[in-house]
């Protein structure tokens, strides 16, 4: 695939040196530094070595002394609780701490993951009606339940309550819930708007310690959890977020949870962990529980506190992850087939796929991998009798939600993010949906988007690179949106050492530089090496990393896309 490589913008080089001066770092890593809006010597220090004090009071967050104070009540008249969430890590994250902290104080618990096949995403009049038939009083819901207005309502026909923990965007009216908390309500003053469902299940339990003068402890043992959910819902890294993740990654180095300790014993067990570490190893394990079958498995591995017990979950979720990965493989084989042999489909500024027998578990996956494949905004439908239920994917720069919401009267049911939303579409209304949204996108994709993007911080001579800056580099960990693991680029490049391709597709590189050598090595980029042989010049685009192999260390360069000049 044709990349575009753009680059960010430099800052001012006496910003640069009096950055760099003040904080003794080198200049290429405050021009970094600038660039992600740290200017002083004091954002450094809070950047470098953050500090759990520093997160927010989350009584600041709107309606958070009305949480507790329910919360309180429901305890001391010993009121059935059930804790209610979404079904992908973030909801069983989320579900997990909250449940796992508020059973220390209540016995009379239940945690309630709606069935994703027959009762779909979010707050279900099934799950309030096993509430009411249960004499249950509260509901907490965690990840959903912000546009849930109707089903909230009918809640409390029947005398149930709702608190509300959701980071998605409400709708134009707040549900009437005892409580609902969304940094993105336009009444809420808190400070940090990017949280996770788990991340703001873990306000809660932090708010209700500090009401009642618990230590610190009690509820920061759930930090890898919100670790997890943070990595896997792609959520934005800086701030509050970047303090949580640090110390959930920490944490689940050091002393992870039972439950999490079990799924990663043997291959997934590290002494350190990185978010991609999360995204690519943990992750998929806890989402795999709700796409194959229902994702209590997960749940039930995350509360346990027998480790053989955890095991025994941990195991189904291995199994699951399998079964998922041949259905995610079949299905994207088949939809790129698709798409292929279709020159109608080839010409559409828009993917809109859909299958008879597509496993409704994996269509998001799928829906990202034809993104990879193609470029272009993509819904991948599964059908189950007259009803298309889809996962939407996006491009840099383009909001799907927005778009799919600009369908509302062909759509009847959404929700999601600016790049990534589900829906569900009756069969009836399929055609006309595909093209009013294959209009929108059209008439709003910038041409800009219409191709992937490769953005680089600085351009760096290959003699810059030393340990030195990888260590300077490392510390800027955990990298994740809004602090991506630095791109530099190198120009007038000659591959002087040797070229060669690696299991027929990846491309591996080796520099001479002032008599050292430095390699380099391109996942998936073996067909590029006409460009780099027969002393050819050329640029690249590559992050810098420390590789360990056979027992010696070394900086590699992992190369994003290369050249010719």
């Amino acid at each position: 695939m044709e990349f575009r490589w753009s680059a960010k913008e430099l800052p001012n080089e006496i910003k640069i040196k009096a950055l760099a001066d003040s904080f003794s770092i080198s200049k290429p890593l405050a021009a970094i530094l600038l660039q992600r809006g740290i200017e002083t010597p004091e954002q450094a220090d809070l950047f470098f070595n953050p500090k759990i004090e520093h997160l927010h009071d989350p009584f600041l967050m709107q309606d958070m002394e009305k949480a507790i104070s329910r919360i309180e009540k429901a305890i001391a008249d010993k009121e059935k609780i059930i804790i209610y969430g979404d079904y992908d890590v973030d909801g069983t994250t989320a579900v997990s701490t909250v449940f796992s902290y508020f059973r220390n104080f209540n016995q009379n618990m239940e945690y309630y993951i709606p069935d994703r096949y027959k009762e779909g995403y979010g707050i279900s009049k099934t799950g309030i009606d096993y509430a009411a038939e249960h004499g249950f009083k509260l509901i907490i819901a965690l990840d959903c339940g912000i546009r849930s207005n109707a089903l909230v309502d009918y809640a409390s026909s029947l005398g149930i309550d709702f608190i509300i923990c959701d980071h998605h965007l409400p709708g134009e009216e707040i549900p009437a819930a005892a409580a609902v908390l969304n940094p993105k309500r336009n009444d809420c003053s808190y400070p940090y708007k990017e949280l996770s469902g788990a991340g703001i299940g873990y306000k809660l339990i932090q708010a209700y310690s500090e009401k009642n003068g618990l230590p610190p402890s009690t509820h920061e043992e759930y930090l890898d959890l919100v670790a997890v959910s943070i990595a896997s819902d792609l959520v934005d890294i800086r701030g509050e977020n970047r303090i949580l993740a640090f110390f959930g990654l920490k944490k689940l180095a050091e002393n992870p949870g039972i439950g999490l300790q079990a799924l990663m014993e043997g291959t997934l067990a590290k002494t350190e962990f990185s978010i991609m570490d999360v995204v690519f190893g943990i992750g998929p394990r806890i989402n795999a529980a709700g796409r194959i079958a229902d994702a209590n498995a997960a749940v039930k591995m995350l509360i346990e506190k027998d480790f053989n017990t955890a095991h025994k979950f941990a195991r189904v979720l291995h199994d699951r992850n399998h079964e998922r990965k041949g259905l995610d493989s079949d299905i994207t084989r088949e939809a790129i087939s698709m798409v292929e042999n279709s020159p109608t489909l080839q010409s559409k500024s828009s993917t809109v796929l859909h299958g008879e027998n597509w496993h409704k578990g994996v269509i998001g996956i799928v829906a990202s991998r034809l993104v990879e494949q193609f470029y272009k905004p993509t819904i991948v439908f599964s059908i189950s009798d007259d009803m298309l239920t889809g996962s939407a994917r996006s491009v840099k720069d383009f909001d799907i939600h927005e778009a799919i919401g600009s369908c509302g009267d062909l759509v009847d049911q959404y929700g999601g993010h600016k790049y990534a939303a589900g829906l569900s579409v009756k069969r009836e209304n399929f055609d006309a949906f595909v093209e009013r949204f294959e209009q929108i996108v059209r008439d709003n994709l910038h041409d800009d988007s219409r191709v992937p993007e490769i953005e680089y911080d600085l351009e760096l001579q290959l003699s810059d690179i030393n340990y030195e800056m990888l260590n300077s580099l490392k510390r800027m960990a955990p990298f994740g949106p809004g602090n991506m693991l630095p791109v530099f680029k190198s120009t007038d490049l000659n591959c002087n050492g040797s070229a060669r391709v690696l299991k027929d597709k990846h491309l591996k590189l080796s520099f001479n530089v002032g008599g050292n050598f430095l390699d380099g090595i391109g996942f998936g980029l073996g067909y590029q090496i006409p460009m780099v042989v027969n002393n050819q010049k050329f640029s690249a685009c590559y992050s810098i990393e420390e590789n360990t192999f056979n027992g010696r260390t070394s900086i590699q360069l992992r190369l994003r896309d290369i050249k010719q000049e």
